[in-house]
């Protein structure tokens, strides 16, 4: 893994990509496999045959590098394609599906940031975050940084490289973002993390409006905007997907679906089930089928 204060060579892009290319064929089944996790970054590789995702959104960032296959989604009212090398950038909160989009099959690899590791870079230069309008993007540079993080799957990444990694990450976005970036004058930023951090600390249980005010002095409905503004996405739907990434790591565990739905603050499994098919584009049976047959033994 490269250091975090090692520059990115000029060639890194091409090696790594040509590198996981010879490595990686396409399987028999579908499979996903992640990363050791780090706190604000999840790492996976996706490998699919036909349709794989239903519509879903999350509340990161989706950074991602097609490795071999036409890779296919819908976003923003039109389908989008992309071959291999390409940068796929989607937005928080924008929902969109996925799948491969020939016979072929589909490799990639993708890498899901929260946007509040993007605010702590771009907070200094007080801009917000950055949309880029075109969810495919043709940057061998920008690609080369993201397989620096996604070219070793089994390692962990470590925090002086995630320190460069991440600053890098926000000036590349940046640099591709066609709508202007919103100053951060007018966003109470201390009162939203204040309110991030609550309902990180309360995520299992039901938060209340008044809760919120009470600790930002804000009304629930300037929260509510200045928490957009500053994260991509509302205090509510934060709080909802803190649940579910619980739910998610207590499932892959393998802990009974409807025991994880109580755990997590969930009604009952169809409750859970529901929301964690918004989030993630398939029910929680279907994902934990995925992780099965990626940890099963590779055939010769």
């Amino acid at each position: 893994m490269q250091s975090g204060n090692e520059p990115l060579r000029e060639d890194v892009a091409g090696h790594i990509f040509e590198g996981l290319e010879r490595s990686c064929t396409m399987p028999e089944a579908n499979r996903i496999v992640s990363a050791p996790a780090y706190p604000g970054i999840e790492r996976i590789q996706a490998e699919f045959r036909g349709d794989a995702f239903e519509p879903h959104r999350h509340d990161t960032y989706a950074l991602g590098v097609t490795i071999r296959g036409v890779q296919a989604f819908s976003y923003r009212g039109e389908r989008r394609y992309s071959l291999p090398g390409r940068v796929i950038v989607l937005h928080p909160d924008e929902l969109h599906d996925g799948g491969a989009a020939t016979d072929d099959g589909l490799l990639y690899r993708m890498l899901y940031l929260e946007p509040s590791m993007l605010m702590q870079c771009l907070e200094a230069a007080r801009i917000g975050l950055p949309f880029v309008d075109d969810p495919v993007v043709e940057d061998d540079r920008l690609a080369g940084l993201l397989l620096a993080a996604l070219g070793e799957l089994d390692r962990e990444l470590d925090e002086l490289f995630v320190d460069d990694f991440v600053s890098r990450v926000a000036a590349g976005l940046a640099s591709h973002a066609r709508l202007p970036q919103k100053p951060l004058g007018s966003i109470a930023w201390s009162q939203a993390k204040t309110a991030r951090d609550y309902l990180e600390a309360h995520a299992m249980r039901g938060v209340r409006s008044e809760e919120l005010e009470r600790i930002t002095g804000l009304d629930r409905f300037a929260l509510s905007r200045h928490f957009r503004a500053a994260f991509a996405t509302s205090p509510h739907r934060f709080l909802l997907m803190r649940r579910l990434q619980r739910a998610k790591a207590m499932i892959a565990d393998g802990e009974p679906i409807a025991e994880v739905a109580a755990a997590t603050g969930f009604a009952d499994q169809s409750h859970l089930t529901r929301h964690f098919k918004k989030a993630f584009g398939m029910a929680p049976g279907a994902w934990v089928g995925l992780l099965e047959t990626a940890r099963a033994p590779m055939r010769d």
